[in-house]
């Protein structure tokens, strides 16, 4: 009599299929975005979408979840946290699964506390967490930086009064199809204004003139400082999550005084007035860059860490 022997096999684990994003992803990806309403910048489609070169993003939906990927030459492969609705601990199953195949292990590049505590019940002590402080995302009160109100921020409407006083001209206007070309042309001068063309600065022109190539199809906001018949500052943005405002892009002319302060200012008043927060990103660790966002007094840093699977 032969004896036959039970197989068990293990939960079949679906393939995730990651593509080069495109405009066209917006339709689906923007709403699982919109239904974690994280406050951190990488939870953008437009942060995703220009720096997709830079950073070498692709994405991938699983179930009712949206999973970025990143595979720069240079860092291990790495994920962002999912974003949208659904069983999670499936998710990162599949994303256990997609590191072990592609023979690397899982590491996430973004982690934000809320979602340590996920994985810290879904996998208690199997996650090394480490902080990366030159990426935590500042956030300000809205209407804070629409007023101004208040003696630390003092110094800030000197700045615009500076600026008033030297520019009796000035305007500030919405960025349409019309004044588009000015504002590239003035991205490609402020540029030209840097001796010194680090990586770092290329890649970042880079990511602000696919904004200003894309600016309809993004859904963005924009506004820009004239002065002398030439604009001299501009900012876009767009909505984050329900109660933030996320400034994408910001750019002034370092020799004309005051010019960061009002179109900071000017953009906050006819963008943010709806909004709790504004989110205006890192300071990647540049010492003068984290002196002036600390200057405006944050009132919320968005800390995100590192998290890797010590056991994949």
């Amino acid at each position: 009599m032969s004896m036959q022997t039970a197989i068990v096999s293990e939960p079949t684990v679906d393939s995730l299929h990651f593509k080069e994003i495109a405009l066209s992803d917006r339709e689906w990806m923007e709403p699982l975005l919109r239904a974690s309403d994280y406050r951190s910048e990488e939870y953008s489609f437009t942060f995703a979408y220009v720096w997709r070169g830079v950073f070498a993003y692709k994405a991938a939906r699983y179930r009712d979840m949206l999973i970025i990927k990143s595979e720069r030459e240079t860092h291990p492969p790495s994920y962002l946290f999912p974003a949208g609705s659904g069983d999670i601990g499936a998710v990162i199953e599949a994303l256990i699964h997609d590191a072990r195949a592609n023979g690397h292990g899982l590491l996430f590049h973004t982690i934000l506390p809320e979602q340590i505590q996920v994985l810290e019940t879904l996998y208690p002590g199997r996650f090394h967490i480490t902080p990366i402080r030159d990426y935590w995302d500042y956030l300000y009160d809205a209407q804070s930086l629409i007023t101004l109100a208040g003696k630390k921020l003092h110094a800030k409407r000197n700045h615009i009064n500076r600026f008033k006083e030297n520019n009796p001209d000035w305007t500030y206007e919405p960025i349409t199809h019309d004044n588009l070309p000015e504002v590239l042309a003035m991205t490609d001068q402020w540029l030209e204004g840097h001796e010194v063309k680090s990586k770092t600065l290329m890649q970042e022109s880079r990511a602000v003139c696919a904004a200003i190539r894309d600016f309809d199809a993004l859904g963005l906001d924009g506004g820009a400082i004239r002065t002398g018949g030439r604009i001299v500052a501009f900012s876009m943005g767009d909505r984050l999550s329900s109660d933030t405002y996320h400034i994408q892009i910001e750019k002034a002319f370092g020799d004309v005084q005051g010019a960061y302060a009002i179109i900071n200012q000017q953009f906050a008043a006819h963008n943010c007035a709806d909004y709790r927060y504004i989110n205006r990103e890192d300071d990647s660790g540049q010492e003068g860059l984290r002196k002036a966002k600390e200057s405006y007094r944050p009132v919320m840093m968005v800390e995100k860490h590192i998290a890797k699977l010590l056991d994949a």
